[in-house]
């Protein structure tokens, strides 16, 4: 199988925090992490749909890793883990 991935995956478990004006906050941990994207696997039973550009805050004990959230895409979902892609701000 052709590998369709530009950038290299890093094991993570950074907590992630995820907004949505229809749906709110939901939580979960990133399994993986590239200059792509990351999978996250979610905490609850809400998943949103493929196609929504939500807001990601990356979370480690000692803080967030980035200041302002960030822009991601929802790409697949498969259970409670879904990929998300790093979307353009706007």
């Amino acid at each position: 199988m052709h590998e369709r991935r530009r950038f290299e995956r890093r094991p993570s478990s950074i907590r992630v925090e995820i907004t949505h004006g229809a749906f709110g906050r939901i939580v979960g941990y990133a399994r993986d992490i590239s200059d792509g994207g990351a999978s996250v696997m979610l905490e609850g039973e809400l998943r949103p749909p493929v196609g929504t550009v939500v807001s990601v805050v990356f979370k480690k004990v000692s803080g967030q890793v980035n200041e302002k959230p960030v822009n991601m895409q929802v790409m697949h979902q498969n259970k409670n883990n879904i990929g998300l892609m790093f979307a353009p701000a706007g």
